[in-house]
């Protein structure tokens, strides 16, 4: 097994994962198997409890693992399939740790970070390579792994000593360190600074991890000179240090990646160069391409409650931009906060107030994605009435299809004070409860989780022909509330149409209004498989109504 480590330097948000996914393209590219691990140095064991505010989106894993965002880009970028063990956290590590020390597997020894603590590093990362995730038998051959926070961080020491440790356990020629660093451009001089890689990279040495690549974040390209002064100060050689600047969308990087032959430079690090190919990635470059030349414009109002931080929702922008791609529209996402489109907001803030519904009537579809807690719940609610009374295409996903079962209720039954038990735990009208098999006391790992299967009602209906008139389909879930099966019945008399359901017949997946041109709400998160080359169906049929719906947006 091979092993590329990419670390990061100077300040946070450079990327690394972008980079490090498209490190694993590239080498796919090259028509090596690569598989990729995560390691977060918080001390949560995963992302399931954490903020989108603090730490964007939780990513879902088909297997349950609430895990990092940048697994979703690993995934994406590879197309392949991982576990919860590719995220490794100091939670994860010190945990495993304990209960062997509980257990006394240690042997009454003094339980300490060396070597306990880098040896279980060192073992977590050897096993979790081995995992495939491509669907293909057997390891692969390249293992990227991206270690999360910069260099310097207090929490990532171990981490730090750990794979110091680990590269000359596996050995020169086994073990490529990529380091991820930002080279600026101060507008009082206007030339490019290495002296904050030059401290990076001295405080890596320190640590004891040489680099072998310099991948420099920038606006523009490195300058001969800095290239030079950077390979002087660094130890790196010139031909080894790649700039990364700022492009027109992400799906360029692996191109920057491969026109600067980096590929060359990992391979001859890794002792690969006689078993590698020349890169294809005419379909990636066709991609970015099309990309770039896009205009005309489809707007499709995101109605959140974590709009303020795009990377809250960050698997439904790439499912929206494969589709948008894929029908060679310019996406636009209008974000409108959902508590700005409520009465309490009329009052209190008017402009904010008619900007939100400015946005929500100027679009061609509202989407209302996942989230929790009651916060601008009455204004995803009137955003699905909107949608339904004037057939604008509507998706709702999770608690945008609960969102959309209440709005129904109380609209079409009359049910005024129709709600979810999560918002009012009172309401005699209860659509959306708590499920049987949910911890109210725990909330990490206790929701309905992963891959479950939902088989279709009936296959005259939009979404089974969206999937390809299939019986039943898999696709990923994150909920602890779900449709109440009692009030079903009555629900589907007024016309909602419930065309999805589990094995059970007991838990709804998939809502319809059979009379409107598209308005679809599941019970899962579709944005988790979709990819680039392969938009997920509800996207990318959504677009085409929301395209033919262009000309008859209401303003």
């Amino acid at each position: 097994m091979k092993y590329v480590l990419v670390t990061g330097g100077v300040v946070s948000g450079l990327g690394k994962g972008v980079t490090a996914s498209s490190i694993g393209l590239l080498l796919k590219a090259c028509g090596l198997r690569v598989t990729s691990i995560k390691i977060d140095p918080y001390l949560n064991t995963d992302a399931g409890t954490m903020s989108p505010f603090e730490h964007g989106e939780v990513f879902v894993l088909d297997d349950g693992g609430e895990v990092d965002l940048d697994l979703g880009n690993y995934e994406r970028f590879l197309d392949i399939k991982l576990t919860r063990d590719n995220n490794i956290t100091t939670g994860k590590i010190y945990q495993s740790v304990i209960d062997k020390e509980r257990r006394g597997d240690y042997l009454g020894k003094t339980v300490q970070v060396v070597p306990h603590i880098t040896d279980a590093i060192q073992e977590w990362i050897e096993r979790v390579s081995m995992i495939p995730v491509d669907g293909k038998a057997g390891p692969a051959d390249v293992c990227v792994i991206e270690l999360g926070g910069t260099i310097g961080d207090i929490e990532s020491m171990p981490f730090i000593e750990a794979l110091g440790q680990f590269s000359y356990r596996v050995g020169t020629g086994n073990f490529c360190l990529i380091h991820v660093s930002l080279v600026p451009i101060l507008n009082v001089v206007g030339e490019q600074k290495t002296k904050p890689t030059q401290h990076s990279v001295r405080g890596l040495r320190g640590l004891g991890l040489t680099p072998h690549i310099l991948a420099c974040r920038s606006t523009t390209a490195l300058d001969q000179q800095v290239k030079v002064k950077l390979s002087q100060f660094c130890h790196v050689a010139e031909e080894n240090i790649i700039t990364l600047y700022d492009v027109p969308n992400i799906w360029h990087i692996p191109l920057l990646l491969r026109d600067q032959k980096a590929h060359e430079a990992i391979l001859k690090v890794l002792n690969l160069l006689g078993e590698a190919k020349e890169p294809a990635l005419e379909e990636w470059t066709s991609r970015a391409a099309i990309c770039d030349k896009l205009h005309e414009p489809v707007h499709i109002a995101m109605v959140g409650k974590y709009t303020g931080l795009s990377d809250s929702y960050l698997s439904v922008l790439k499912a929206l931009v494969h589709a948008s791609v894929f029908h060679r529209k310019k996406l636009v996402v209008d974000w409108v906060p959902a508590s700005h489109l409520e009465e309490a907001t009329a009052k209190e803030n008017p402009d904010a107030y008619k900007a939100a519904w400015t946005l929500l009537k100027g679009a061609h579809g509202v989407l209302v994605p996942g989230g929790f807690g009651d916060r601008g719940v009455q204004g995803k609610i009137l955003a699905a009435k909107y949608a339904r009374e004037k057939r604008v295409p509507f998706l709702g996903i999770c608690l945008g299809m609960q969102i959309a079962v209440i709005e129904f209720a109380r609209s079409v039954l009359g049910l005024k004070d129709a709600n979810s038990t999560e918002f009012d735990p009172d309401t005699r009208n209860p659509c959306v409860i708590f499920m049987p098999e949910g911890s109210k006391t725990h909330m990490g790992g206790t929701m309905r989780l992963g891959l479950r299967r939902t088989y279709f009602q009936v296959m005259d209906c939009k979404s089974a022909r969206l999937y390809g008139s299939r019986s039943f389909i898999d696709e990923r879930h994150r909920h602890r509330y779900e449709v109440n099966p009692d009030m079903v019945e009555r629900l589907e008399k007024a016309g909602l149409s419930f065309a999805g359901k589990d094995e059970t017949g007991q838990r709804m997946e998939i809502i319809e209004l059979p009379s409107h041109p598209y308005f679809i709400g599941v019970q899962f998160h579709p944005e988790f498989k979709s990819r680039p080359e392969n938009p997920s169906p509800l996207f990318l049929a959504g677009f085409v109504e929301f395209a033919r719906q262009s000309e008859n947006s209401i303003s």
